[in-house]
């Protein structure tokens, strides 16, 4: 079972305020910018990602049914800071991997006691050296 839904709710209020300014910065984590389905507006995520060649992998640590996993989904595509980098992914897939093999395996072990098997792969179509500026609109979303 990935990380309890209450837990996502504080880290929406307060760990993502600390970690959006450096998670598109430092290894293994990048924000996922997407667009709410519904509301239209434009959110920032903080994930645990990894990037293989022309594919990024996510960890779904709040599971397959958050609702910024929805609104890739819906749209197909999104943003994202990987690195100092702005990519943009294309082509979202649900995958299952019970042993966590599309991640690295200093990863893996981490995962297992999150018990994360859920992951969303990407395929990068574009990777612009010049980062993205925020704006005041984009809201934290890590679960929703």
């Amino acid at each position: 079972m990935p990380i309890p839904k209450r837990i996502a709710r504080f880290n929406r209020i307060a760990t993502n305020r600390v970690a959006l300014p450096v998670a598109g910065r430092v290894p293994g984590w990048a924000i996922i910018e997407h667009v709410g389905r519904r509301s239209g507006r434009r959110y920032r995520t903080p994930v645990s990602a990894f990037r293989s060649g022309s594919t990024l992998t996510v960890a779904l640590t709040y599971g397959a049914d958050s609702d910024w996993v929805k609104n890739v989904l819906a749209a197909g595509r999104c943003g994202a800071r990987l690195r100092g980098r702005t990519l943009t992914l294309a082509e979202p897939q649900l995958v299952h991997d019970a042993r966590r093999q599309v991640v690295p395996a200093f990863v893996r072990p981490a995962l297992a006691l999150l018990a994360v098997s859920d992951f969303l792969r990407f395929s990068i179509v574009d990777d612009n050296e010049a980062p993205k500026d925020a704006t005041s609109s984009e809201r934290s979303d890590p679960t929703a």
